[in-house]
């Protein structure tokens, strides 16, 4: 089992993909191959998973305007 992971940044991304559900199979499976011999990504999955499922529990849910939404949008297209 790894002790450290040389690619920890691409891990995080797709862990996040994967706890955020917009990960591929591709994507999944290539994670369950790496967490079976990298220490750092099995906890840097746990830890994700209880920071969002920690928010998840917190925060309430609230509809956003369609015009704030819009706005960003077109913020964010610029």
């Amino acid at each position: 089992m790894k002790e450290s992971c040389e690619h920890q940044a691409d891990c995080l991304k797709r862990i996040q993909a994967i706890l955020d559900g917009g990960a591929s199979e591709a994507e999944k499976q290539h994670f369950k191959d790496h967490i079976d011999i990298c220490k750092p990504c099995i906890d840097m999955y746990h830890l994700e998973k209880c920071i969002k499922e920690a928010l998840q529990g917190k925060v309430e849910k609230k509809c956003c305007p369609d015009k704030i939404a819009a706005a960003i949008q077109a913020e964010i297209t610029k």
